[in-house]
């Protein structure tokens, strides 16, 4: 009975306090994280696939030791594998290797779908941007599947992790089996079709009562018939493998078209949500970077001012979004993943200082086949 009464007044006081916190930044502040984040200067492409085969897509950058990692996804056609790459200025890549990699055994869950993202990483502005263990392990979040071709079929959320150096390429273990799916028994209306890219954070002042935070965008009910909204919510865990959602409803949700790909930022006492938008009928147009903010992690105030990063040059002329946003001596790096009217996908970074611009071409584009009169 004790114990009871103790979680029932633990809860009440979580409610309360998220109650209290549940106040929309200041239009002031907004405005200076905006000045503090914008990154005017395109420097270019920084992964380009070496073929027509392959699409580059969502990058998530962290450090180790003097070098900078990031992991990133690639479609080959046949569904997601996760690469790593590595750097030491954050303007020149080399791609090292898989760490999720497509399975033989064609009775596993995800064997032709594992598009990962690295967890539990530094998320203060300009601070370490490592890799933090729990349990002795590091950790990544991924969305996996059965079906082959480009996000088909039944796409739901996992862990993995492992206990060597992030840093080196390896195969991270997987679990056998999804930590959330719209198949689950308390799925919502929101991300009752499929589920997309995650970012998971350890908070450790525990604003929500829980330790660790999984941000994702989720296909759900829509009036959008033919495709889908997309939207982004949470779902909390205490072990880093068993996840619940935390509420019903999302909590940033624009109607129709899509709203993903979160990545957070702690600046001061500010939590910055850096995501994507894209085809929404109402407001703005177009495919876009742009943010949110919030004081307790539940509730977000949305940036409606300049566009963070949009298209604007021949390589992203026909998408320019997905983010993962750093700052490093005074820079601050905003990696997107960038799609050119070819449909050719790569990683490009834009910049808070001019650093003049990058070399890296997609390959030549694929030969359109001319119609002939029959």
């Amino acid at each position: 009975m004790k114990h009871i009464f103790k979680s029932s007044a633990l809860l009440i006081c979580t409610l309360l306090l998220l109650r209290a916190h549940a106040q929309e930044v200041p239009e002031k502040v907004m405005k200076d994280i905006y000045e503090q984040v914008k990154t005017p200067y395109k420097y270019g492409l920084v992964i380009a696939p070496e073929d027509n085969s392959q699409k580059a897509d969502c990058p998530t950058v962290f450090r180790g030791g003097n070098s900078w990692y990031m992991s990133y996804i690639i479609f080959n056609g046949r569904g997601y594998e996760t690469w790593l790459a590595d750097s030491r200025d954050l303007l020149h890549w080399k791609t090292r290797g898989r760490i999720l990699s497509f399975s033989d055994d064609t009775t596993k869950w995800d064997n032709n779908q594992k598009a990962g993202y690295v967890g539990l990483q530094d998320y203060k502005w300009g601070g370490s941007y490592k890799l933090q263990q729990y349990n002795g392990k590091y950790w990544l979040s991924y969305f996996g599947g059965q079906s082959k071709g480009y996000e088909k079929g039944l796409l739901s959320i996992s862990v993995a992790s492992t206990d060597k150096d992030p840093g080196t390429v390896h195969e991270w273990q997987g679990l056998d089996h999804p930590v959330l799916s719209s198949i689950d028994k308390d799925v919502s209306w929101w991300d009752n079709h499929t589920q997309y890219k995650q970012t998971v954070i350890w908070d450790k002042k525990k604003l929500t009562g829980h330790a660790f935070i999984m941000y994702y965008n989720a296909n759900g009910d829509s009036v959008n018939k033919k495709r889908g909204a997309e939207r982004i919510g949470m779902a909390v865990s205490d072990d880093m493998l068993h996840w619940k959602r935390f509420g019903k409803d999302p909590v940033l949700n624009h109607g129709d078209g899509i709203t993903g790909d979160p990545y957070i930022q702690q600046i001061g006492n500010v939590y910055v949500m850096f995501y994507f938008g894209a085809f929404w009928k109402t407001g703005d147009s177009g495919v876009f970077n742009r943010f949110a903010c919030s004081y307790d992690l539940v509730h977000w105030t949305d940036w409606t001012g300049e566009k963070l990063i949009q298209s604007s040059e021949p390589y992203d002329n026909m998408f320019a979004h997905k983010s993962c946003v750093v700052k490093y001596k005074g820079v601050v790096y905003h990696f997107y993943c960038a799609v050119n009217k070819a449909d050719q996908r790569g990683i490009a970074v834009a910049t808070s200082k001019d650093l003049g611009k990058s070399e890296l071409n997609f390959v030549a584009p694929p030969v359109k086949k001319s119609k002939t009169k029959s």
